[in-house]
């Protein structure tokens, strides 16, 4: 108990903090911010499998994320037939072509040994087969995006509930990193950062314009939910029942029917809207624990101990004959895994897909900044990370507002200074991180919970 104070005080506060959001602001933004720091957590646990572990640099989270998000839009969206009929058989036959190629590329380098001949033939095969696919797949697109574009325009998914998706995201990002991960995981560590940061450029753009398969920038919105919608909370009776009841004491002081029935209905709105959250809380909060103990007995476990003296010293560990290449292979594949359930998680919360949103440049560093501020390597503290980092990034804009309102109350409301620091609240939330990062880094350099070496 003793040996984990500083893990539950550092929690504590956190939880703190966000129940004085609830206080002071509402309980609706406290819950938003508690299950974006959920979703977060799981995205600094997948980063800091691949970093804290391993030692390898990953740039390209919002690549996995965005593939879990499509994860989502795959799975639960119910199929558009009509587009189907018009170019379904198209996209399935350039399908098939695409694996044909591999198959057939595969055979060639197993079978024949290296040389020019060889590079050649594989190329041919490459190049012929992209011409053929846009032969058999330029039509079927076009017939599919004409399909009621404003409504539609494409394929859609399987009509599954999308919790399925939290599984297929992590297999589209496992897929992804095991193919990036054969081309690039023998690069240095500042190349694997740029062609990481790269693919998930690549990956983001294929997403924004392949409209027949994603809807591309015109997004896809109403996705199917694992919580009720807020409008069938407030024509059920039993969470009507259930709002009077935990309200009863606040009921009670209105004497006046109408006025007491108007205030029912207003708590009743407000309450349905808690429950949604509560219900996605629990969800998140089960992957997250589940997440947190198997990455804590891998850890711990010879595999985690064998990781770690790789991360350290990697010819070491080579010269007593550990295979650093195929668990680095394995510990990329198992990091993007994780960010692709977060990625497919966030677009449950949100109920719909924007491609636009996913920014490498800008959200793939906060979540760096995450892992680096919680502590690279202690699991406890990739998600300690996500939350504080995560929190102040959501709630600068008010912090920052209060201070003003305070330090500036003796001036008037016209004054030009004053109404410039009240334009530039919005900006302040990079001032705050950038403070906040170099406290860290000066006070606490290997992270709030840095990491422990345990032999259990």
């Amino acid at each position: 108990m003793r040996k984990n104070l500083n893990v539950i005080a550092a929690y504590s506060i956190m939880m703190g903090l966000i129940i004085l959001v609830g206080i002071f602001q509402s309980w609706n933004i406290a819950l938003s911010i508690f299950n974006l720091c959920l979703i977060s957590a799981v995205m600094t646990m997948g980063a800091n499998i691949q970093w804290g572990y391993a030692g390898l640099i990953n740039f390209g989270i919002m690549g996995y994320t965005a593939l879990g998000g499509l994860a989502a839009v795959l799975i639960s969206v119910d199929p558009v037939q009509d587009a189907w009929s018009a170019g379904g058989f198209d996209v399935l036959t350039s399908l098939f072509i695409i694996i044909g190629m591999i198959v057939a590329i595969k055979f060639i380098l197993k079978r024949y040994e290296k040389s020019k001949i060889r590079t050649y033939f594989i190329a041919s095969i490459i190049i012929v087969g992209i011409i053929i696919i846009r032969i058999t797949a330029e039509p079927g697109i076009e017939a599919i995006e004409a399909i009621d574009p404003a409504k539609t325009g494409f394929l859609g998914g399987l009509g599954l509930p999308i919790v399925f998706s939290w599984i297929v995201g992590a297999l589209f990002a496992g897929g992804l990193a095991f193919v990036v991960g054969k081309v690039a995981l023998g690069l240095r560590a500042d190349y694997l950062a740029i062609a990481t940061l790269l693919i998930s450029e690549i990956v983001i753009a294929i997403i924004k314009h392949e409209d027949w398969l994603t809807r591309g920038v015109k997004n896809v919105i109403g996705l199917k939910r694992p919580a009720p919608y807020e409008v069938d909370l407030q024509t059920t009776g039993w969470f009507i029942d259930l709002v009077e009841k935990f309200n009863s004491g606040k009921l009670a002081l209105i004497s006046d029917l109408a006025e007491r029935q108007t205030a029912l209905n207003q708590l009743v709105i407000e309450g349905s809207s808690l429950f949604v959250k509560l219900c996605y809380s629990g969800l998140f909060l089960i992957v997250v624990i589940i997440l947190l103990i198997l990455t804590q007995k891998a850890l711990y476990s010879p595999w985690g101990r064998m990781m770690r003296a790789i991360r350290d010293n990697e010819e070491a560990a080579n010269a007593m004959g550990k295979n650093v290449v195929k668990q680095h292979l394995l510990i990329f594949i198992l990091g993007s895994a994780i960010v692709g359930i977060a990625g497919a998680m966030l677009v449950t919360q949100d109920g719909l897909f924007t491609p636009g949103s996913y920014r490498p440049m800008r959200y793939t560093f906060l979540i760096w900044v995450m892992v680096i501020v919680g502590g690279s390597g202690n699991n406890f503290g990739a998600i300690l990370g996500g939350f504080a980092v995560w929190f102040l990034w959501i709630e600068a804009a008010p912090i920052a507002l209060f201070l003003i309102n305070f330090f500036t109350s003796g001036m008037a409301e016209t004054n030009s200074f004053k109404v410039h620091l009240i334009e530039s609240v919005p900006y302040f939330r990079f001032l705050m991180m950038g403070i906040g990062l170099l406290l860290i880094m000066r006070y606490r350099p290997r992270g709030i919970l840095p990491e422990k070496i345990e032999i259990k």
